[in-house]
């Protein structure tokens, strides 16, 4: 299985538009060669940097979605979702997208797509770590992408 963006390439950076210093909306991604046998996809999209890529402390969630059809091939800029599909929280407790913000340094954003043997209709509103414990045994193949972020600081008295 693979997964692309249109908007950055693998370890590429990621455009502004697509963080909190732009329109904080998700990238568009696309996904090929879902395996036979996949029933549904769950996404996550972390940041394991937090808040310090030179002395990380947490892995901080940016986006959950669980029972996206096995049928779909990606999501749309904004992150619209297929008939059926449904986020979960991030870690600012909200479902949705959550674009890079990164306190300090350049940070890795994973992107990982799961083909699952199953669905995940019990799950409402999961947490990364509930989604995790959910698939547990069921994930036949996962893939990821990783895109590069830092914010462009001023000096003070500048914007």
């Amino acid at each position: 299985m693979k997964l692309t963006s249109a908007a950055f390439v693998h370890y590429g950076g990621i455009p502004r538009r697509y963080t909190c210093d732009g329109d904080d909306v998700s990238p568009p991604l696309s996904w090929t060669e879902v395996p036979a046998g996949t029933r549904s996809l769950a996404l996550i999209a972390d940041d394991p940097d937090a808040p310090d890529p030179a002395a990380p402390q947490r892995t901080w969630v940016h986006w959950v979605v669980v029972d996206l059809p096995p049928e779909s091939n990606g999501l749309p800029e904004g992150g619209r979702l297929p008939a059926g599909a449904r986020e979960g929280l991030n870690d600012w407790k909200r479902t949705g997208y959550g674009g890079p913000c990164p306190p300090i340094g350049r940070h890795r954003y994973i992107f990982k797509l799961y083909a699952l043997d199953t669905t995940l209709p019990g799950l409402k509103r999961p947490t990364k770590a509930e989604l995790e414990h959910a698939m547990r045994g069921h994930v036949l193949v996962h893939t990821e992408l990783i895109g590069m972020y830092e914010r462009q600081h001023t000096r003070s008295g500048e914007e």
